[in-house]
């Protein structure tokens, strides 16, 4: 350690950073709500993994970091190989060789990222719940060309496909602005969506939940 890391001033300052980041819960989110989150994420990106491996036939990364989030939803504890795989497929999708396999390879990394999603209201957070679905449905967009409203199909079969205890941790969250580019409109229309959704408040009532 050099000596100016090591003076009081110097712990003082790294404790007051550390206050600033530790940011206590503001609510509950259980290890079960978790997992509804991320299964929600692996099935929007497992339907479009497959535009990213016509694609890239070679390149393994988007469906290791699917595998990875799938073993959160099969009941294993979040270790460091959903964060490596969730990046190593982001880079992929920076490598990929069109628009449509590049939001796919996004879909597929946030699918893994959306375990570290945390009990905090902020809006950023709900990138952890719907971005994945939001990608996909500017993959299907971007690929289905020949599909009126495409992309609007898709985020409707996210929706429905939707229970009413994700709609109750997205309830949590303050919702995302609409945002200037397509996937953060995307996201938006979804969310918004999700929080109007009277059949999943119906499915909900239907199962006594």
């Amino acid at each position: 350690m050099d000596k100016e890391s090591g003076t009081p001033q110097a712990r003082d300052s790294r404790r007051a950073q550390a206050g600033r980041t530790a940011r206590k819960p503001d609510f509950l989110l259980t290890a079960f709500e978790l997992r509804e989150v991320t299964t929600f994420a692996v099935a929007a990106a497992a339907e479009v993994l497959p535009i990213y491996e016509s694609a890239s036939p070679n390149d393994a990364r988007p469906r290791r970091a699917i595998e990875a989030a799938q073993n959160i939803v099969q009941g294993a504890s979040r270790s460091k190989l959903q964060r490596i795989t969730a990046f190593a497929a982001h880079r992929a999708a920076k490598d990929a060789p069109s628009r449509a396999a590049h939001h796919a390879a996004m879909a597929a990394g946030d699918a893994a990222a959306s375990v570290y999603l945390h009990p905090l209201a902020d809006a950023a957070q709900v990138n952890h719940i719907l971005r994945a679905a939001a990608h996909a449905a500017r993959a299907t967009e971007l690929i289905r060309t020949d599909v009126p409203h495409a992309a609007e199909t898709s985020l409707e079969t996210a929706r429905r496909r939707a229970t009413p205890r994700l709609v109750s941790v997205l309830s949590r969250y303050p919702t995302t602005p609409e945002g200037s580019h397509r996937v953060a409109q995307l996201m938006h229309r979804l969310d918004v969506a999700l929080r109007d959704s009277s059949d999943i408040i119906e499915r909900q009532i239907g199962e006594g939940k």
